[in-house]
């Protein structure tokens, strides 16, 4: 009965999650429907478009909108920030559901933070792979700014031409900086605004070495060039110093897999062994002191695999 009740629970969530934010089936464009002909409203879209709404103007009086929507915006993620936390709370309402039919009120209130630490990891993630991606490619990058500059074109019809043919998220980047300008902004400052979004140290040089020959002019390829091969140097260091970590990093990993994979097996072979951990208070003070210890054994680890250069 509790596998029946779980299956039910998760089926509907999913039914919930894939009408609100599912794919949509392509349409005909609005200027070739018929006047009288309108898209169907149902309940549900009318409640989730409420809710989202609602949502919305709470994080903007809150002031955290702008934090989140920024967060979003650098982990490459196409979401509203409203939207983002109704799939945080459906998912840790999900979470608490799940623990509760399986073992208990306990595991679920334990499973509570499930739901916003995996969101914040999963940002933390998309955002590290998003800048590794943006420095891998800016030598390419400086390549084509360099040889757009060499055929004649301008300073930012040249950053265009890499927006169309770099790879994401360079493109994405530059094609938003093409933007910004055509809208009035001027163009240092949203290089700047770019290195900083991007956390680009490297970037940073090259907005100051286009802010320097705008205002004393000179060879820009040459300049450029000078630049992409000293972001080369210190890309091949980078990549020297990861492959150097690359064990420590690997056995970090086994260490902190090793307790889960350990009681995975328990439980496969031995369930009421691990049943005992869930009948008594003291049970869950056992589990929570070990999810602390591993918390910070994780976090040592990591501070001695990181390397900052």
């Amino acid at each position: 009965m509790l596998l029946l009740g779980f299956l039910s629970v998760l089926l509907g969530v999913t039914v919930l999650l894939f009408g609100t934010f599912g794919p949509r089936n392509a349409r005909l464009p609005l200027e070739r429907r018929r006047p009288a002909t309108g898209e169907p409203v149902t309940g549900l879209t009318r409640l989730t478009g409420a809710a989202s709404e609602a949502l919305a103007r709470f994080l903007e009086r809150k002031g955290w909108s702008r934090t989140l929507e920024t967060a979003l915006e650098r982990a490459g993620m196409k979401l509203s920030p409203a939207d983002f936390v109704i799939l945080v709370a459906s998912s840790t309402l999900l979470a608490v559901l799940a623990g509760a039919l399986l073992a208990g009120p306990w595991l679920g209130v334990l499973l509570t933070p499930a739901g916003p630490l995996g969101a914040k990891v999963l940002i933390g993630v998309k955002q590290g792979k998003r800048r590794r991606a943006f420095a891998d490619q800016l030598d390419d990058t400086l390549q084509l700014l360099a040889g757009g500059l060499r055929a004649g074109h301008s300073l930012l019809r040249a950053i265009d031409a890499v927006s169309h043919e770099a790879d994401s998220p360079t493109a994405e980047e530059f094609a938003r900086v093409v933007n910004e300008t055509r809208l009035g902004r001027d163009l240092n400052d949203a290089l700047d605004q770019t290195a900083l979004r991007m956390q680009s140290e490297d970037f940073s040089w090259v907005a100051q070495a286009i802010g320097v020959h705008r205002e004393v002019g000179g060879d820009l390829s040459e300049v450029l060039d000078e630049v992409g091969h000293t972001i080369r140097e210190r890309n091949q260091i980078r990549r020297q110093v990861l492959a150097l970590s690359a064990e420590g990093k690997m056995s970090a990993y086994v260490l902190l897999a090793l307790p889960l994979v350990v009681l995975g097996i328990l439980m496969l072979t031995s369930p009421s062994y691990v049943v005992r951990f869930v009948e008594s208070p003291l049970g869950f003070v056992m589990m929570g002191a070990a999810v602390v210890m591993m918390v910070i054994g994780s976090l040592w680890l990591r501070k001695i695999v990181s390397f900052k250069f």
